[in-house]
């Protein structure tokens, strides 16, 4: 394996050791606190024996082995979670090295609710799944966090926005004890939170707005309350019949509505706990970056901070669902208690639910931030792009010595690849397993990286803004009547029809057209070319067709051949891949029909 970078991997090192031993040291008081509770129970009973049985001490005696047994509990829960805590944090650092040691496929989030089939780009350049550049750069807790990440994967951002973003990942990617208390915050929870319905329940039309019908409701709970304790009292059961069918009443005019604001609310408690202690770490913090202290100060502005609110809807909503319960099922009449807690949840959204979005936003923007801050912390030879605003130079993608983040380090061949006005395209030849898919990965992947502000993979890379569209990876289908060559064009067709703006296309083709014959597959991949470049498009096609590569002298505009090469060593077949000058000179196709074993 190669050489890691020493001061990431050595600080998660040190850490871990210090959360290891932070965790052996609470091992004997957890023991030691076992054993005192298991003597202050014994003690106990035998205290208990001595008063009841032999009449020996006074029954007060007994509140002794209690309080030291409820001292001894709250003692021993802090050490347990004093001990979790260190535990989880020691995991925590070992997948941190994970990641830096290339061990990191299947710990993490792989974003499978984002695959998008039809999407021009995701499929070709493993975004999401197993493995996937979305697990490598996800740190998110929450859905917010995740679909924001997501969606700068899946769409280029405008430059301004990345510029502002490599300083946020800058300013965020030494703050490592913000990333620590981040990732183990509520990892008990069973948090269910869905961001884009909670933002259209808190912004919806108030459904109770009636203050005084609040005050009536309260009163008769207290009056039903009251004349519980007049018919123990008393045996009169009148009063309490009264208020019960004026609650009747009440409940029957009030309770859809109660029941329509409480049910809106698309989240369990542990969801908007999880995302209260998230928003409480993030109002602590402060932070350098312009952008990082606006998103702070939008959480913190108001009367109240946006976590404090936001552990109030928390308790609303685990009251909401205890209705279901038998003991809330019991309470609904005589307290009105679906009727208290839809004016509870309608007064809220009155209150704060104008700046959940702003709270959902800042979260979600703040999340993803520390994605990329941890993936540059943890990938310190990794730069940022430089951006080049488009002139007269026209599109320009200039990468030297690029690889490709989810290949392990160990077995990462780089290569460069520069695209610009006067080359536009590359027409990549090569036998199969060479290394031309790879090769178009690997340009794609970091142009994603690029686009979504953050580090790439490579020694540098220069580029203008991009619009990135793919067909790598195509297939049949049985059920919707496609061959794979209707499939293959109807992706092309997909990345001609990209929107027009300032940024230019980025197409990257592999074996273009190979389901068709020969001479429709030269005039097809002709036209298609010529098409592309007359909009001033910039791309990469690769092919195993020699004929194709002689396009690049019919093209109206200047293009460049490259190839990668094989060769046979030991009777087996071997590749450099590594990207040369020119048309390949052979192919393996025999050679590998050969080395299987068939005749040929």
């Amino acid at each position: 394996m190669s050489a890691l970078p020493s001061a990431p991997h050595a600080e998660y090192s040190r850490r871990l050791e210090i959360r290891l031993a932070e965790a052996a040291r609470k091992e004997r008081p957890h023991i030691w606190a076992g054993n005192l509770k298991l003597v202050t129970i014994l003690a106990g009973l035998a205290l208990a024996w001595l008063s009841f049985k032999n009449h020996l001490l006074n029954s007060s005696w007994l509140w002794i082995p209690v309080l030291l047994y409820a001292g001894l509990g709250v003692l021993h829960e802090q050490i347990l979670r004093a001990q979790s805590y260190a535990q989880r944090a020691a995991a925590y650092y070992r997948k941190g090295i994970g990641r830096m040691e290339d061990r990191w496929a299947g710990a993490g989030a792989t974003g499978d609710r984002f695959r998008n089939d039809d999407h021009v780009y995701s499929g070709d350049l493993d975004l999401f799944g197993r493995g996937g550049l979305f697990e490598l750069l996800s740190a998110a807790r929450t859905p917010m966090g995740e679909n924001r990440l997501a969606a700068w994967l899946l769409s280029p951002s405008a430059t301004g926005e990345i510029l502002e973003r490599h300083n946020s990942v800058i300013a965020l990617r030494e703050k490592l004890d913000l990333r620590e208390h981040l990732a183990l915050i509520g990892e008990d929870l069973r948090a269910a939170l869905n961001p884009e319905t909670l933002i259209t329940w808190a912004e919806s039309e108030p459904a109770m707005r009636m203050t005084a019908f609040r005050a009536i409701g309260l009163l008769l709970a207290l009056c039903a309350v009251a004349a519980l304790f007049y018919l123990l009292a008393t045996g009169l059961l009148w009063p309490l019949l009264v208020v019960l069918a004026l609650e009747m009443i009440l409940l029957r005019w009030l309770q859809p509505r109660a029941l329509e604001v409480l049910q809106g609310v698309d989240c369990n408690a542990d969801g908007l706990i999880l995302f209260s202690k998230i928003l409480e770490r993030l109002e602590k913090e402060e932070f350098a970056s312009p952008q990082l202290r606006h998103f702070a100060d939008m959480l913190k502005s108001g009367t109240q901070p946006a976590s404090r609110s936001v552990r109030k809807l928390a308790r609303i909503v685990y009251w909401s669902d205890a209705r279901s319960s038998l003991l809330g099922s019991l309470l609904n009449v005589p307290l009105l208690y679906t009727v208290q807690l839809g004016f509870a949840a309608d007064a809220w959204r009155r209150r704060w639910g104008s700046r959940m979005r702003q709270w959902v936003n800042a979260t979600a923007e703040l999340e993803a931030l520390l994605s990329l801050a941890t993936y540059s912390y943890e990938h310190p030879a990794d730069p940022f792009p430089e951006f080049v605003v488009e002139s007269e130079s026209g599109a320009l993608f200039d990468g030297e010595e690029l690889g490709h983040p989810l290949i392990p380090s160990a077995q990462c061949v780089r290569n460069s690849a520069r695209l610009n006005r006067e080359r536009p395209l590359i027409l990549v030849s090569g036998s199969n397993m060479s290394g031309k898919s790879t090769f178009l990965r690997t340009v794609g992947v970091n142009t994603v990286l690029a686009m979504a502000g953050a580090p790439i993979r490579g020694k540098s890379l220069r580029l203008t803004p991009l619009t990135l569209g793919t067909r790598i990876r195509t297939s049949d289908s049985l059920q919707e009547g496609r061959s794979n060559f209707y499939a293959e064009i109807l992706r092309i067709r997909a990345v001609f029809e990209l929107p027009a703006g300032k940024a230019k296309l980025l197409f990257l083709f592999d074996e273009l057209l190979e389901g068709t014959n020969s001479k429709d597959r030269r005039i097809g991949a002709e036209a298609l070319l010529r098409a592309l470049l007359a909009c001033e498009a910039i791309g990469i096609v690769t092919t195993h067709d020699l004929a194709l590569t002689e396009m690049t002298d019919t093209l109206h505009k200047p293009a460049r051949n490259a190839h990668f090469q094989d060769y046979v060593e030991d009777g087996k077949m071997r590749f450099d891949y590594k990207l040369r000058e020119g048309v390949v000179a052979k192919s393996n196709a025999l050679e590998l029909m050969r080395l299987v074993g068939l005749k040929v």
